[in-house]
């Protein structure tokens, strides 16, 4: 099967940067912000540049015990960064490969847009169709907990 792609965009009143830094440091948040979902995270391999390995593990909550994802990608000056999927999750049961990019850009408001974009190769003769939409609530959850966060914690990630 060829790859596929969802896309979205989430608005929020968190500048870029601060809300760009605090999905970098997901693993340390998610726990800490969504204990109902994340039992616990970790850096596994490198030291958060391109390369590095974290994995998130998950609650019961959860179809699924834990993701690892590799930093592919990132742009300081642009808020841009994007991961890919190495083990866990629904990588060969559903999906043969996934990533997804992730990119802020301010809005003359103060605030921000950030521009979600996931590539994934569903395994033959798996649909996905209810996958891609627990996805992007699952990365709007994510958005909104972090811009819950740095908004609360205006020092946070300045």
């Amino acid at each position: 099967m060829s790859p596929s792609t969802w896309t979205l965009e989430i608005e929020s009143p968190a500048p870029a940067s601060r809300l760009f830094k605090a999905v970098l440091d997901w693993h340390n948040l998610a726990p800490e912000l969504l204990p109902n979902i994340v039992a616990s995270a970790v850096g596994v391999q490198g030291d958060g540049s391109v390369g590095s390995v974290r994995q998130l593990n998950f609650t019961s909550a959860m179809p699924f015990g834990y993701v690892k994802e590799r930093l592919d990608f990132v742009d300081f000056d642009k808020f841009e960064c994007k991961h890919s999927l190495v083990e866990g999750g629904d990588l060969g049961k559903k999906i043969e490969s996934a990533s997804t990019q992730f990119k802020f850009e301010q809005t003359t408001k103060g605030g921000c847009v950030c521009k979600v974009v996931t590539t994934y190769k569903p395994l033959p003769g798996v649909e996905n169709k209810d996958e891609v939409a627990k996805g992007k609530e699952a990365v709007t959850g994510t958005i909104k907990a972090a811009e819950a966060y740095v908004l609360a914690n205006p020092g946070a990630y300045a």
